[in-house]
């Protein structure tokens, strides 16, 4: 049976309404993503400065006093 023009339109709408939520739908996921990395990464960056600042030993990097701080915790539980 052939298609009757309502039923074609309404298909090309249907189509052109489905393509435009999807390219908005990624816009705001896409921009989501970036502010979510940027708050873990400032995140990461202030901790870092925290442990080396005040939990570092001499001589220890950030990333031993991160690892010495985690035995301590899990050996506390």
């Amino acid at each position: 049976m052939a298609k009757s023009k309502l039923v074609k339109a309404n298909e090309k709408i249907a189509e052109g309404v489905t393509a435009g939520y999807k390219k908005i739908e990624e816009s705001v996921v896409d921009g989501y993503r970036k502010i979510e990395e940027g708050a873990v990464e400032g995140f990461g960056k202030i901790t870092d400065r925290f442990v080396e600042g005040f939990l570092t030993r001499d001589g220890e990097s950030v990333e031993d006093a991160k690892a010495r701080l985690r035995e301590q915790q899990r050996k506390e539980k």
